[in-house]
């Protein structure tokens, strides 16, 4: 009887200290701060800086609109810009269902600059919860400050469209692990565009290459498969298709690209005779926003291109597509 005595009580103080601790997590976290109190200045440089890094750098609009998936890699449905709402859940391998939200000023009327500058760098919403990083924010919070405020200025000038977005609805455990991800931004300074390297590395992360190039194992990257590619997204249009291996491999990555090769890869999609070809159900397509990313500056690709040279080479031959 004593022995079992003894096993009940270390039983319930280890459900205590349990509980105690999701307690804190729910209600103590996140913890980032308050919102700074800014008001960014609306010059046309900055706005114009602003629509180049969120049509086709970071590729804001992307998520934050609604993709045709009838044709190929999803071109934007006109009249959707900035409107929110496309799904990111269980079907793409994320541990819930997540929703983009409406960030024309009709989502962001009542938010101040300094809120959303917190959500797109901390990851914390206007109310204090936790945003999933489907929106990459610990990735945006090591960008310039300059760069994220000219983002700030160009979608405060978006058409507004009035849409209403569903909350979004984490699974077990991820509603408690969600909590422990934001962190405070950690700003750095735009490398200077004649060191090829550093600064393809800072437009390789504002683009978010390694979410997508990198496979994850319930929300969280496989250590070692860096940019190895095999993400798997399950297609509206039917399919399975994979991210690319974009490492250095000689056979299995990019290793025998040629920067050319690379820069007329992207450059392909911006050409004004190009036309997203419709794509029948069950056949190969794309979540790769080719006709976003097809509009950076042939100099920032092929930055990018000098920087993914540097990366350590992983051999990961990738299935891109099955039915």
């Amino acid at each position: 009887m004593k022995i079992i005595k003894i096993t009940l009580i270390v039983f319930a103080v280890l459900l205590l200290a349990i509980a105690s601790l999701l307690t804190y997590v729910k209600t103590a976290l996140p913890d980032v701060g308050n919102a700074p109190n800014i008001t960014i200045e609306r010059t046309p440089e900055r706005i114009k800086r602003g629509e180049y890094l969120a049509n086709s750098v970071a590729a804001c609009m992307d998520c934050h609109s609604t993709r045709d998936w009838s044709k190929f890699a999803g071109p934007l449905i006109p009249g959707t810009m900035g409107s929110g709402g496309e799904t990111f859940d269980q079907t793409f391998g994320f541990p819930g269902a997540f929703y983009s939200k409406n960030i024309t000023p009709y989502g962001l009327s009542s938010w101040s600059d300094g809120e959303i500058l917190r959500a797109i760098t901390s990851g914390v919403s206007k109310n204090g919860s936790a945003l999933f990083p489907v929106m990459p924010h610990p990735a945006y919070g090591k960008l310039d400050k300059e760069d994220i405020y000219s983002i700030i200025a160009y979608i405060r000038t978006l058409q507004p469209i009035k849409k209403d977005i569903s909350a979004s609805k984490p699974d077990f455990p991820m509603n408690f692990i969600l909590n422990t991800i934001p962190k405070p931004a950690a700003f750095t300074e735009r490398p200077d565009t004649a060191d090829r390297v550093k600064y393809g590395e800072y437009l390789f992360t504002a683009a978010a290459c390694k979410e997508c190039h990198t496979k994850q194992d319930k929300g969280q990257p496989i250590e070692g498969m860096e940019l190895a590619g095999g993400f798997e997204f399950k297609m509206p249009s039917g399919g399975l298709v994979r991210s690319s291996n974009i490492t250095p491999d000689e056979e299995t990555g990019i290793g025998s690209w040629s920067e050319k090769g690379f820069v007329n890869k992207f450059r392909t999609y911006a050409d004004s005779n190009y036309h997203p070809a419709a794509v029948n159900k069950g056949n190969f397509n794309t979540v790769m926003p080719w006709m976003m990313y097809g509009k950076m500056k042939e100099s920032d690709l092929a930055a990018i291109f000098a920087y993914l040279k540097t990366v350590k080479p992983i051999k990961n031959e990738v299935k891109r597509f099955e039915q």
